[in-house]
């Protein structure tokens, strides 16, 4: 279909590599813990929009040309790893929610949790050479038109990955509802989602690839 191969391995390879944790699972648990369900499933939804960013890159040969050029993946790489930080320290100073926000504030911090969720993705140069190198393997070899099969690739493999994205954000809500009497577990998990997003920034950062 659109010249693609093996799609039912597609699909499993993808819902694996969808569930392992990363940069994206701990930021909706982050914004799941200090802004409710509401918060989590916005931030998924940003991520799934920044996930689009490196499709498209893909079909359009953008990210083989970051792959080939030293500067371009150090560049992108040192920004997304200060993003990623940037991301965690905001995390570990966030107090969760403890009134219901005004309309107009509410909606704006919706606005900036959906941003925040798409740059978290959208600066990931990791995610970019992934889809360089995953893509490709599930495209026919005489495909006549390579870029359709991976635009349908990518977006089969960003819908599974949003479906899980908003699961992991309505279980965190909940969990940290059922549990929280006060605070204190949303503060946990806020806190240690920006403690993991730190990580990950300082990994990216120092790494070599």
């Amino acid at each position: 279909m659109f010249g693609t191969t093996d799609l039912a391995l597609f699909v499993a390879s993808g819902l694996l590599l969808n569930v392992t944790p990363g940069p994206d699972t701990m930021y909706i648990l982050g914004r799941s813990a200090t802004h409710g369900r509401r918060g989590g499933v916005v931030a998924a939804l940003g991520i799934g929009a920044g996930c689009f960013i490196h499709i498209f890159a893909v079909a359009l040969g953008l990210s083989a040309l970051i792959a080939a050029s030293a500067t371009a993946f150090t560049l992108v790489k040192w920004v997304g790893a200060a993003y990623l930080i940037y991301i965690g320290i905001a995390l570990l100073l966030t107090r969760p929610r403890t009134v219901e926000l005004s309309p107009v504030r509410h909606a704006t911090s919706l606005r900036t949790v959906f941003l925040q969720g798409f740059l978290t993705n959208a600066l990931n140069p990791k995610v970019a050479l992934f889809f360089l190198a995953f893509l490709p393997q599930f495209t026919a070899p005489d495909a006549a038109n390579p870029t359709t099969g991976f635009l349908f690739l990518g977006l089969i493999f960003n819908c599974t990955g949003t479906l899980w994205n908003l699961l992991v954000a309505w279980s965190a809500a909940a969990f940290a509802e059922r549990l929280r009497g006060s605070n204190d577990v949303a503060l946990w998990l806020s806190r240690t989602a920006g403690a993991l997003f730190v990580y990950f920034g300082v990994r990216l950062g120092a790494s070599n690839e």
